[in-house]
């Protein structure tokens, strides 16, 4: 550690060079000027849109040895122009948490423990269920013979975190398997 001169202190810096205010290079201690921003050092960066609401702000993401270091807002974006609100802002924690799930778990009926499991098991056993639910509250006709064609066993709650392409394919595929109870979490 180097030896403490008074010579350093802020005050004393901020009248030995121009920063007469104190509001630059005189009020940096040594260890912030060698601190580099992590956009600087980053491999590259990527745009990405907020996955939080359904304004979907722009978002620049940066990244270092394929691991996502910063996000900032995307001046480019017509929709934020580079800004971003507290929760878009710290989004890059939804992929850096140390608890983040990055395995399928699935815990079967009566059961009391999580078993991991593949995800082509997992995304069959919710196709199964799925067309099942769907040909088993499935109603062709009603009362008076009129065609229906439409499910009663299937329902869809789209959220927030999903932008609106995201929602219209989801909307779009409900529809298309007959389901007619299709509702969004904003809108509740």
């Amino acid at each position: 550690m180097a030896r403490f001169s008074f010579l350093e202190w802020p005050v004393i810096r901020q009248f030995r060079t121009d920063d007469s205010s104190g509001r630059s290079s005189a009020v940096t201690s040594p260890t912030t000027r060698a601190i580099a921003p992590r956009t600087t050092t980053a491999d590259r960066s990527v745009q990405s849109v907020c996955p939080y609401c359904a304004v979907g702000c722009g978002q620049k993401v940066f990244v270092t040895d394929e691991r996502v270091v910063q996000i900032e807002g995307d001046p480019d974006s017509p929709i934020s122009r580079g800004r971003l609100c507290p929760k878009g802002s710290a989004s890059e924690q939804l992929v850096n948490a140390s608890n983040r799930q990055t395995k399928v778990l699935y815990r079967a009926p009566r059961a009391t423990e999580w078993q991991e499991m593949d995800l082509e098991t997992a995304t069959e056993m919710v196709v199964d269920r799925f067309l099942a639910s769907r040909r088993n509250g499935w109603q062709d006709l009603d009362e008076q013979g009129r065609r229906l064609a439409r499910t009663m066993g299937i329902a869809s709650l789209g959220g927030a975190t999903l932008d609106n392409e995201e929602n219209y394919l989801i909307k779009k595929l409900f529809t298309a398997a007959g389901a007619i109870q299709i509702e969004n979490q904003a809108r509740i």
